[in-house]
């Protein structure tokens, strides 16, 4: 590629929720933003996290400099070991964000000389022909920056996740000045969040949610549960401030919500008033109406505190009748199911459980709606536009908002879906080739522990049609049959008595196909089990149109 391209790579997050990361290019010099991960879908059976392939970035090892990310939450960090594993190259985050990358490196076996360097907002860094600024926005997390990254063609603006928050509650601004700038002084790209195209007007400021819960805590006369997402620190920040104006110990319980918080607090995100807290054993035998918990769960994990004490099942919180539950957060589409259980057991126990929309509201996106988004276009006024971060759909409205700049220095929007490029050079923007992109699935959390296609399939096949298992003991040194073959399923009956006529038939099958075997086929397991596989695979499908995995296992005796 010439020297004179900018080739834009997304490797993760457009047209998809999650994974996201992308790639800029200019000569032989790459640099990353972002690895993030999505948590599977039902259809992926016993996977436990989804991340970008890599294929592209292993291909061009060589020419990757850094990887830089705009802040701590899973859908942009989450990848960050497996990325490492693969291109160890230096990282760049605010201290916040490296925080919460490194306590997820300690899971993994990951080179320890990773190179990890603090940012603060308005510092520049170069990198190969990449000087990049960081930016801070306001967001659901603290430490939330956006990037302005100078190449010779021109400023590449890449928002991350962010919203225009007028009122955060620590106080520090969406840096949109410095954004103005670089506007004034003519940006050649923007890279923009679409997570909330499709909402009209503004997201709500963090502080919408105070009225909210202090009519909660002046309600509540048993004790209080309180939910939210552990990287959520202006959340927790209102919470702790609130028992401390109403007079309530709090204790902090679960893994995430204890770990999160230290960091925040070690780092001074996170202010925790003098002699309120307590130990978590020690929150059942306060007063009810002068304690509250926050605790993690509010996804409804099934292992997670709030899950588990739903169901009466943790060693040091309990909930009765007259206490209150609050989910201050929202439902992720797929967890409704385990949320909306996790909500029954704990209404069956007596608690008063709020969740879901309200007005007040009990939660507020970290997002940027509709109007937020076009005050951005209209600072920045960029000459190229790329929507990024959600689905097609979201996509394509970001589009729609961006198009009254066509007569204010915008030439042309592309709406690009992973793996789909752009390259951008002195004669202007065009689409360029695709390069590989897809989906990786990660089994029990090993940076080795990669789930191919065909093993979800078979997961996905057991799930819906069970497995019958043809067993064929065989004389080693004969080549002939010991014993009547025999056929065992699991997840797999026709009938009500268990099938014995149907097992029966299949035997006879397998048999069959043994007796029409001559002795070479007989002494080749391999062979042998896919003959005995596709005839029987016939009998099942004619007999019963159910198609389960079959698996043959033959004995040498």
């Amino acid at each position: 590629m010439s020297t004179s391209k900018l080739q834009v790579i997304p490797l993760g997050g457009l047209g998809e929720f999650g994974m996201n990361m992308m790639a800029l290019r200019y000569g032989d010099d790459i640099i990353v933003i972002d690895s993030g991960m999505m948590f599977p879908d039902s259809e992926l059976l016993g996977v436990d996290l989804v991340m970008p392939d890599l294929t592209y970035l292993r291909d061009h090892r060589s020419m990757v400099r850094a990887l830089l990310l705009t802040h701590g939450h899973e859908d942009h960090i989450g990848a960050v070991p497996f990325f490492l594993s693969d291109i160890n190259v230096p990282v760049y985050g605010t201290a916040f964000t490296l925080a919460l990358v490194e306590r997820r490196l300690e899971e993994y076996d990951i080179p320890d000389d990773t190179h990890f360097h603090a940012i603060k907002p308005r510092q520049t860094l170069e990198i190969g022909p990449f000087k990049i600024e960081f930016i801070h926005v306001t967001h659901s997390i603290v430490s939330a920056v956006a990037l302005a990254i100078t190449t010779p063609l021109g400023v590449v603006i890449h928002t991350g996740d962010f919203k225009v928050d007028p009122t955060p509650t620590d106080n520090e601004l969406f840096d949109l000045h410095t954004l103005a700038e670089y506007g004034k002084r003519g940006v050649l790209l923007l890279l923009s969040d679409s997570t909330n195209a499709d909402r009209p007007g503004y997201s709500d400021s963090e502080r919408a949610v105070r009225p909210k819960l202090e009519d909660i805590f002046q309600r509540a006369q048993g004790r209080l549960l309180f939910s939210c997402f552990s990287s959520s620190i202006h959340r927790i920040q209102q919470f702790l401030e609130l028992c401390q104006q109403f007079k309530r110990k709090a204790a902090i319980v679960g893994r995430s919500m204890t770990t999160v918080s230290e960091i925040a607090h070690s780092l001074r995100l996170l202010e925790i008033p003098d002699s309120i807290l307590i130990r978590p054993q020690d929150f059942m035998d306060t007063p009810r109406s002068k304690v509250a918990v926050l605790i993690s769960g509010t996804q409804g994990e099934p292992m997670s505190a709030l899950a588990r004490t739903a169901v009466d099942n943790h060693k040091h919180i309990s909930v009765e009748r007259g206490d209150t539950v609050v989910l201050s957060s929202r439902i992720i589409p797929g967890n409704e199911k385990l949320i909306f259980r996790m909500i029954d057991h704990l209404s069956r126990r007596g608690a008063d459980v709020l969740y879901g929309s309200t007005n007040p509201p009990l939660h507020v996106s970290g997002h940027a709606s509709v109007e937020e988004l076009r005050l951005v276009l209209n600072l920045v006024r960029p000459r190229f536009f790329i929507p990024v971060h959600g689905e097609y759909r979201q996509l394509a409205k970001h589009a729609g908002v961006a198009a009254h700049l066509r007569n204010l220095g915008l030439e042309e929007t592309f709406v690009m879906e992973t793996g789909e490029t752009l390259e951008i050079d002195s004669h202007g923007a065009r689409r360029g080739e695709r390069v590989t992109v897809g989906r990786v699935c990660i089994d029990s959390g090993s940076v080795d522990e990669v789930v191919g296609d065909v093993v979800i399939r078979d997961r996905r096949h057991l799930s819906e049609d069970g497995i019958v298992l043809p067993i064929i003991a065989i004389n080693k040194h004969t080549g002939r049959l010991e014993s009547v073959p025999e056929v065992v399923s699991r997840g797999f009956s026709v009938a009500d008595d268990g099938g014995t006529e149907f097992l029966q038939s299949a035997r006879m099958v397998v048999a069959k196909t043994l007796e029409g075997s001559n002795h070479e086929e007989m002494t080749d397991w391999g062979v042998m089990k896919e003959k005995i596989r596709a005839d029987l695979k016939r009998h099942i499908a004619k007999e019963t149109s159910r198609r389960p995995l079959i698996m043959p296992v033959i004995l040498e005796i």
